[in-house]
């Protein structure tokens, strides 16, 4: 690598891009790789402290920051991902679909431990949406031994970085509760699940209400089976209270119970199960009801995208589990969950 004058420079070309800051206004690339330095760039360079620039000739063996990165993003970057033109040396990784963002964390990591190689992202299991900045990735120095990279093409097999679109589900909703049964009291639960579900893209195709009992909620259960619910959410009754009969009734209706009880909070007394092996049913606690943001905008999105929830899947949301119930709700831009 040479280093030459700026004042000498006139006619070389940048081999990599320099930036501009203006703090709090503005941060990004003002000359591009590859452009000719002409005597009126002088007082910018020098304004943007560039007194020398570096010029070199790539040897064999050798790649670009530029190059590395493009090659670096196209082994992380999987379904529904697009990525930028390298600016700066850094490539970004956009969103293409609305979908739900998952990421391998064991095989980023991985990639971060090779030397001069960085990849950043934000959390994953998460909704995001179309345009959405998912992550980016460069290296640390102007040029890097094609080696390097070759040894992460090598260790990491495949992308780890991708969304998932949301399969639209047909949904039956259960009302428990012989006070809203009867008509003590306005359903205020049915609403919220309703709302959310139409968010996440899917559809309530019937709502039902039964009174505390154990058999007429199995039996509702089997009802919505019938007229081909591939989800069946069940609202009140789920704590340990004598006369909350919930937990009980999923069991009488056949339904594998994979988790009762989460180390979520709000969301503890959540149930998950499957009928059929296939069939994803939750019953969801009072605190979905009444908190904006709880176990179900956790969980739901998950089953969603298709994934198959496992008692350990839960209890690794221990680690980011508790909601501060902020004033201002901006989930899933928060710790909740991650």
């Amino acid at each position: 690598m040479k280093k030459v004058e700026v004042t000498k420079a006139v006619g070389m070309a940048l081999c990599h891009d320099i930036t501009q800051i203006i703090p709090g206004q503005f941060k990004g690339r003002y000359f591009k790789k590859g452009h000719i330095i002409t005597e009126k760039d002088i007082p910018k360079l020098l304004d943007l402290g560039k007194r020398y620039i570096y010029m070199w000739d790539l040897t064999d063996g050798y790649l670009h920051e530029n190059e590395a990165a493009i090659r670096i993003a196209n082994r992380a970057a999987g379904k529904n991902l697009r990525l930028t033109a390298p600016q700066e040396g850094k490539v970004e990784f956009i969103a293409e679909t609305d979908g739900f963002l998952k990421i391998d964390k064991e095989n980023l990591f991985k990639a971060n431990r090779i030397e001069n190689i960085i990849i950043a992202t934000i959390h994953g299991n998460r909704i995001v949406k179309k345009g959405q900045r998912i992550a980016g990735t460069r290296i640390i120095p102007l040029a890097i031994k094609e080696e390097i990279i070759e040894s992460l093409e090598k260790l990491i097999k495949k992308s780890f970085i991708e969304v998932l679109p949301l399969k639209s589900f047909k949904v039956g909703l259960i009302i428990t509760g012989t006070e809203v049964y009867s008509g003590r009291i306005k359903d205020k639960f049915g609403p919220v699940v309703t709302r959310k579900i139409e968010e996440l893209g899917s559809k309530i195709i019937k709502k039902e209400f039964v009174s505390d009992s154990i058999e007429k909620t199995a039996n509702e259960i089997g009802k919505m089976r019938k007229i081909g619910a591939d989800m069946i959410l069940i609202t009140g009754g789920m704590s340990v209270d004598p006369d909350d009969l919930t937990p009980a009734a999923i069991k009488k209706a056949g339904t594998d119970v994979k988790l009762y009880g989460v180390p979520v909070l709000p969301g503890a007394m959540f149930l998950l199960g499957y009928i059929n092996g296939n069939i994803p049913i939750m019953g969801l606690p009072g605190c979905v009801m009444y908190y904006k943001t709880s176990i179900f905008d956790l969980v739901v999105p998950r089953v969603m995208a298709g994934e198959y929830i496992t008692k350990e899947d839960m209890v690794k949301l221990s680690y980011g589990g508790f909601c501060l119930n902020c004033k201002e709700c901006i989930y899933p831009n928060c710790p909740f969950g991650k």
